[in-house]
């Protein structure tokens, strides 16, 4: 996993970045109508029920567009919230509230609908042992926002991106020649460039189950695409030499049966990719 000074670089240019396009060479429509020295306070109110997610990042925000801005936190990320309640006050410069009111919108709407997803299926866990897992299906170029999110709700992150991990899916195995290819490249690999790497394995069936706990070294095994019966054989089949993971259509009517096959973990990349934005507005008091 990345660490948390690489996690903070990429919110840092997640900020930067959607300034830069939503602000290009100012605001002027408040330019053109608020006097500079204009002061001003907002509030931060909820119009739907959930988990609120991004009130940390919202101050990032504020702090990056004016560094004199002052934000008065009323609830926690990771709060249970409802229609009308107030996250937060943001009190300084009136045309300054405006230029980060659209982004801290966007991305706190985004961030507290994944984490009110992912907190359902923590809550249909609830007692198993089994841990959700969110995936790179992720909006481009604001991965680290989602995947903070995730974390938010109670989820746990899978890897960041392609670099702070391995993961042999199906078509790395075919264009390696098998299972056992693939793995073996990948070990050779690791040792001839120094990187120490989680190796994840997927199987398509109980027999490449077999082949992947034919060799060592092997992290986790992804078990995709498998009925309930199939998944609680491959479970026993593995024991205690890996962790497992299953993958593949889990739902909120499924995901349960799934955990009770004996799995660590379940990935579902519908914490991020089907999700309805939460309702939230920024309100001039």
């Amino acid at each position: 996993m990345i660490s948390k000074t690489q996690f903070q670089k990429e919110i840092d240019l997640i900020i930067a970045n959607a300034i830069r396009e939503d602000v290009g060479d100012g605001d002027h429509s408040s330019l053109a109508c608020i006097p500079a020295t204009t002061k001003g306070k907002a509030k931060l109110l909820v119009k739907d029920d959930g988990i609120i997610a991004g009130i940390d990042l919202a101050k990032q925000v504020f702090n990056y567009v004016d560094d004199k801005m002052q934000i008065e936190t009323l609830i926690k990320d990771g709060s249970k919230v409802k229609y009308g309640d107030i996250a937060f006050y943001v009190s300084g410069s009136s045309q300054s509230i405006l230029k980060a009111e659209r982004l801290v919108l966007n991305a706190m709407q985004r961030m507290s609908a994944i984490a009110t997803k992912t907190n359902e299926f923590v809550q249909l866990l609830d007692g198993t042992g089994t841990k959700i897992l969110d995936t790179r299906k992720t909006t481009p170029g604001i991965r680290a926002l989602e995947k903070w999110a995730v974390k938010i709700g109670g989820g746990e992150n899978h890897r960041f991106a392609l670099y702070d991990m391995i993961m042999l899916k199906d078509n790395h195995i075919d264009f390696a020649g098998g299972v056992t290819k693939a793995i073996i490249k990948t070990q050779h690999y690791l040792k001839e460039t120094n990187k120490n790497l989680k190796i994840i394995v997927e199987a398509r069936n109980l027999n490449e189950i077999e082949e992947i706990l034919r060799t060592d070294g092997v992290y986790r095994i992804l078990i995709d695409n498998f009925n309930y019966e199939d998944t609680r054989k491959a479970v026993a089949m593995i024991g205690d030499k890996c962790l497992t993971e299953s993958s593949g259509g889990i739902n909120e009517r499924t995901i349960r049966k799934y955990a009770e096959c004996g799995v660590d973990y379940i990935s579902s990349g519908a914490l991020t990719h089907s999700v309805y934005n939460m309702d939230l507005s920024l309100k001039a008091v």
